[in-house]
């Protein structure tokens, strides 16, 4: 068997051990299995960059972070764009048919999927396997890197307790997630956070303040909110996609966290303090 494989995306944690895994079964299966790794993900299919890997090249990075194949960004929406000449749906089938590859496995999330799709589409034996944070991929109940970034994410809030308690403050811990709010819930929920806001739920920011009134009417010294970076308000979500960018730009705040941060402080008085892990 000659089999191809690569990791494409954003950098997630378990990539070399799901390819360990892959070249296991593999090896297990046919010893005289030929594993081509392409670098840097779908730029290493498309210029024909890649390596053949041994058995060696998979033992002891199994609790190694990264990925041993590097990665990079193909978008999608860009991917049947003829630049500098090059049509890139046409030089991966190329490659891969050079190489006379039997099978190739990709690794990767929304965006490499869907690039995935297009290639099984233009008649490649194409075998995926869902990798990131965000746990966002249909057709999955979890994706491998969301535990490992769920375990992270809730030892950040968790440490918070303490210096919020002592200083009697609000923090606001910004969580990654843009569209989806898996990680920011099971963190939030996790670490103890008192408030949690997601993509899927725009909120009310007098909600949000009624609920650290009614923590400090309670003797509660301090309160804690998990907020996803996608986090939206009831108000902004009503607006278009075009109109919530263009009002996003003119934003003098890096994030939607500082935003509620400084809404926050405004209508009680209180210090609020924002983490971004």
């Amino acid at each position: 068997m000659r089999i191809g494989i690569l990791t494409s995306g954003g950098d997630c944690q378990a990539l070399n051990a799901a390819m360990r895994g892959v070249a296991k079964c593999l090896y297990n299966a046919d010893k005289n299995v030929e594993i081509y790794g392409f670098t840097d993900g779908y730029q290493g299919l498309i210029s024909g960059k890649y390596r053949i890997l041994s058995e060696k090249d998979f033992s002891g990075i199994l609790n190694t972070g990264g990925t041993i194949l590097g990665t990079s960004r193909t978008p999608f929406k860009t991917i049947k764009n003829i630049e500098n000449g090059i049509d890139k749906v046409k030089e991966m089938k190329k490659n891969y048919r050079n190489l006379k590859l039997d099978c190739l496995v990709i690794l990767g999330g929304n965006g490499t999927h869907k690039t995935a799709n297009l290639l099984r589409e233009e008649g490649l034996n194409i075998i995926t396997l869902p990798k990131t944070i965000d746990n966002d991929l249909w057709g999955t109940d979890m994706t491998f890197g969301f535990q490992s970034a769920v375990d992270i994410a809730t030892e950040c809030i968790d440490c918070i307790h303490t210096t919020a308690s002592s200083h009697s403050r609000v923090f606001i811990v910004e969580v990654m997630g843009h569209k989806v709010g898996w990680l920011t819930l099971w963190s939030g929920i996790a670490g103890g956070a008192d408030i949690i806001l997601i993509p899927e739920i725009p909120y009310n920011i007098d909600s949000v303040i009624s609920a650290i009134k009614e923590r400090e009417n309670n003797g509660k010294r301090f309160t804690i909110l998990a907020v996803a970076e996608g986090a939206i308000s009831k108000e902004d979500a009503k607006l278009s996609k075009k109109e919530y960018r263009n009002k996003i730009k003119k934003s003098k705040y890096p994030s939607i966290s500082y935003k509620l941060a400084d809404e926050i402080a405004e209508s009680l008085g209180r210090e609020v303090r924002v983490t971004v892990p």
